[in-house]
């Protein structure tokens, strides 16, 4: 499956799941899922498709979320760039590095949509501090609980996995012939 129609369907999955969530859980407003997710391209893929990617789910959040459109689409849109420009200078795909991505992240993303709602003279929906505190430490958490689990199941290393299992079994079969 291409990386565009990977991204298509993760935009699709991480909106409704957040706009859900929160209707299931109030708590969960804090949980930043799509901002996980444009982090992560951010992270793995190319500046282009991060900014895309960022772009796309901020306007789509914006979308559902009733407060000013474009300032979620413009805040993660600046995140997808610093992050995809800071990764080709310095390495972030650590998992020590992912947590303090996630937290500057968390708190750009507080800060850009607030100067906007001030810019515009908008209200913000929640109070700045509480959001800001609340959000950086769920998302923080949950994007690398997240990011732990999609690397354990998808990433390199279980890609090798499968392909020590897949030899091995053809081993086993081997060795079980001559017997």
């Amino acid at each position: 499956m291409s990386i565009k129609i990977r991204a298509a369907i993760a935009i699709a999955l991480v909106v409704a799941i957040q706009a859900a969530l929160r209707v299931v859980w109030p708590p969960s407003v804090y949980l930043d899922l799509p901002l996980i997710v444009v982090v992560h391209y951010a992270l793995k893929y190319d500046a282009v498709q991060a900014v895309v990617i960022g772009g796309a789910i901020g306007l789509a959040v914006d979308a559902l979320s009733g407060g000013l459109l474009g300032a979620g689409g413009f805040s993660r849109t600046l995140i997808a760039y610093i992050i995809a420009a800071l990764s080709t200078r310095v390495m972030l795909n650590t998992p020590l590095m992912r947590i303090l991505v996630l937290a500057g992240a968390t708190a750009l993303d507080a800060i850009v949509y607030a100067l906007l709602h001030a810019i515009f003279n908008q209200p913000l929906i929640y109070p700045f501090a509480e959001t800001l505190a609340f959000k950086l430490i769920a998302t923080t958490i949950g994007g690398t609980i997240l990011m732990l689990i999609y690397d354990y199941n998808f990433g390199e290393r279980a890609q090798r996995r499968r392909q020590f299992a897949v030899r091995r079994r053809l081993a086993r079969r081997l060795t079980n012939r001559h017997l």
